[in-house]
């Protein structure tokens, strides 16, 4: 596949929480399946800065450097010998309206406009990031502390099964999936030692997710980053 979008992406702070299956299973896209970790499926709230974005080699004024905030879960998608494994997103948040238009017109993705803020404090020994979002007339956040020296992912880890995902897949219909590569290097990672949530999780992702996104996450983590790229999209039809 060609290469559709790159960027960097920076200080993704993950929040990643067990979820029933039952619970995702009307989300997945045709053709795969939950992707399981010691038997248990997450989901993940994300914040990260989207910078030096280019569309086909080209930055667009206004476009290149914003926020996302996402809700995803993990799946698998098997093609001949091989796993695939991915991620599906169950909303996106962004503050440039031209994304959203590009995303979900271009990948059927579920890209969403509110107004977004963001800020990173540092000091000799850590950081803290924070990411806004404007939702039902009040700001939501995602915050956390880490500290300032990255380490390798343990392999095998949860953060390593959280962070190992290099495909996109979602659902245009009952039997039309997307597919696209999210290809990086692999990411270094920043240990959470105190973190915040303020988020209508009902309002926002449904009232399904509420008990599981209340409770306190399996683990969190703020992922270095590192350049991205994206490409093209392929459609698998059953």
């Amino acid at each position: 596949m060609s290469n559709f979008l790159s960027a960097y992406w920076k200080n993704l702070l993950m929040l990643n929480y067990k979820v029933d299956a039952a619970i995702l299973k009307p989300f997945l896209p045709r053709g795969t399946e939950l992707d399981y970790y010691n038997g248990n499926c997450y989901a993940s709230l994300v914040g990260f800065m989207f910078l030096q974005t280019r569309i086909k080699g080209i930055a667009f004024p206004f476009h290149t450097n914003f926020e996302e905030v996402n809700l995803r879960f993990y799946v698998k998608y098997k093609e001949g010998n091989q796993w695939k494994r991915g991620v599906v997103f169950v909303k996106e948040i962004v503050p440039r309206k031209m994304i959203c238009v590009v995303a979900n017109l271009l990948y059927q993705e579920h890209y969403y406009y509110m107004p977004m803020k963001n800020s990173l404090i540092t000091t000799e020994t850590n950081f803290t990031v924070q990411y806004d979002w404007y939702f039902n007339k009040e700001w939501n956040f995602l915050q956390a502390t880490a500290s300032n020296i990255a380490e390798p992912m343990k392999i095998n880890s949860e953060e390593e099964f959280i962070a190992e995902h290099y495909w996109g897949y979602s659902k245009l219909n009952e039997n039309t999936t997307s597919e696209y590569g999210v290809q990086h290097e692999p990411w270094k990672i920043h240990t959470v030692e105190a973190f915040k949530v303020h988020c209508n999780i009902a309002e926002l992702y449904g009232s399904q997710f509420v008990d599981a996104l209340s409770q306190h996450p399996s683990s969190a983590f703020v992922a270095a980053g590192s350049d991205i790229t994206v490409t093209h999209r392929r459609v698998l039809k059953y």
